[in-house]
């Protein structure tokens, strides 16, 4: 494997030596196609229709406040589209109108909703059959499988924008999304293109594991990993499990705390859900990940971070081998990716309690976390425990049961469908295997929230 036994500095676990004396001839090509495919298979493909429906949103309002029809003026794509860190699936889009200055006194004093409401006015007078609803500090465009949240701006001397806010009576709060966007544009110049390309690997990550934390918190993060080392100022794709392994550290190895500061505005980022123990997750998995560079197995194991974006290893005739071949079972098992673009925004987590008749009913993780099996006969009751208030709705609840291991397989029954549910789902524990149960909240056509248990099933 790889040399740690020297005094240099060490990242990541493994030292600045080792990483300079990584063997080019014979992993070059693999490591770098692989993560190359990887970005490759993250970029955005439907474009053209984002910025379609921004122009269209741009003329309506340009033609209510301004009496023109441009498609580009008086607007800012902002977000992780503007940004440039979006990934393929992306459904929550943001953009600013910026207001002409002359109309400030029209809405200055309470009159936020108003706004807002103007906005909608001008959307819907110009398409009429679009989806437009007036939310606490945005208008909300809703299209097949993306939103756009639309928020009127009007811009100070120092290049920062006051928007409207109906909470509780009304004010302004100032956005600074040109600083962003120019921070991470610079460092990303300075690191080899490597900051925008990890922060997209990261958000495969979050869609992968159901990592609700939001765009802003992610490239931030990155933006500071990046900041605090030189050792990927040059690096090419040839260094990227390396880097992503680092960046996981880095991740895990943070103090919980409620926000960051923002890259480049230092405005508040909150923390909605704790990331830190799914990162030194993801952390080991890279480990391994790299331990495997040479077997047949690499492509699966980074699967396991980032999903199915991550390119399968290809057989011979040049198809990619990802799944068995003739088999005496059927494989039934079915990917939400398959159904629905995934882009998680919210936090879900699943809770399950096992019973069995004549003995006390116990929670499953608290049995997990002793590194406990369970035995046959007993009865599951899966359900959400917790979902994120700001999940509106209505929405769809999906379950996926899959059932592995070689009784399973004897048994012609893996199982794997994904089929819509409730708040709960009942089970039995049957025949040994390591069992998984999934959830996924879709939402306007999209997954943004999803968790998954694992149910260890073993013989009496």
């Amino acid at each position: 494997m790889l040399n740690t036994n020297d005094n240099t500095t060490a990242v990541g676990g493994l030292s600045l030596l080792a990483r300079t004396n990584k063997n080019c001839e014979t992993t070059a090509m693999t490591v770098a196609e692989m993560f190359s495919a990887l970005i490759s298979n993250l970029a955005i493909d439907n474009r053209a229709t984002i910025s379609q429906r921004y122009g269209e949103l741009t003329s309506a309002l340009n033609k209510k406040f301004r009496e023109s029809e441009s498609k580009t003026a008086n607007t800012l794509q902002v977000g992780s589209f503007g940004r440039k860190t979006g990934i393929k699936n992306i459904s929550d889009l943001d953009m600013l109108f910026i207001m002409p200055a002359s109309k400030w006194d029209d809405y200055k004093d309470g009159s936020q909703l108003l706004l807002l409401q103007d906005v909608k006015a001008a959307i819907l007078l110009r398409y009429p059959k679009t989806t437009v609803r007036v939310d606490r500090l945005v208008v909300t465009v809703t299209y097949t499988n993306f939103h756009i949240e639309v928020q009127p701006v009007f811009e100070n001397s120092d290049g920062d924008f006051k928007y409207p806010d109906t909470k509780s009576g009304g004010g302004w709060k100032i956005t600074k999304p040109k600083p962003e966007m120019e921070a991470i544009a610079d460092l990303d110049a300075a690191k080899n293109s490597n900051l925008r390309r990890l922060c997209k690997m990261t958000r495969a990550w979050k869609n992968k594991h159901g990592v609700g934390i939001g765009g802003l918190l992610i490239d931030t993060l990155a933006y500071n990993f990046l900041k605090s080392t030189e050792d990927y100022d040059s690096r090419s794709y040839f260094y990227y499990d390396w880097l992503v392994r680092d960046f996981f550290k880095y991740l895990s190895d943070l103090p919980e705390q409620d926000y960051y500061a923002a890259l480049g505005s230092g405005q508040r980022v909150s923390v909605k859900r704790k990331f830190q123990t799914k990162a030194k997750k993801a952390y080991k998995l890279s480990v391994e990940a790299i331990a495997a560079e040479k077997t047949n197995g690499v492509h699966t194991k980074w699967k396991k971070i980032f999903g199915r974006p991550f390119p399968a290893k290809k057989d011979s005739a040049g198809g990619e081998n990802s799944r068995k071949s003739a088999s005496a079972w059927r494989n039934t098992e079915q990917f939400i990716e398959d159904l629905f673009p995934v882009d998680i925004r919210f936090n879900l987590r699943i809770d399950c309690d096992v019973s069995q008749r004549g003995h006390r009913t116990f929670p499953l993780r608290q049995f997990l976390e002793k590194s406990l099996k369970l035995h046959p006969s007993k009865s599951l009751s899966f359900r959400i425990s917790s979902n994120d208030n700001d999940l509106s709705h209505p929405y769809q609840i999906y379950w996926k049961i899959l059932n592995r291991g070689e009784r399973a397989q004897a048994l012609d029954q893996i199982r794997g469908q994904i089929v819509i549910g409730g708040q709960t789902r009942s089970e039995t524990t049957t025949f040994k295997g390591a069992h998984l149960v999934e959830c996924f909240i879709v939402h306007n056509g999209v997954v943004v929230a999803k968790d998954r248990i694992n149910v260890p099933i073993q013989s009496l």
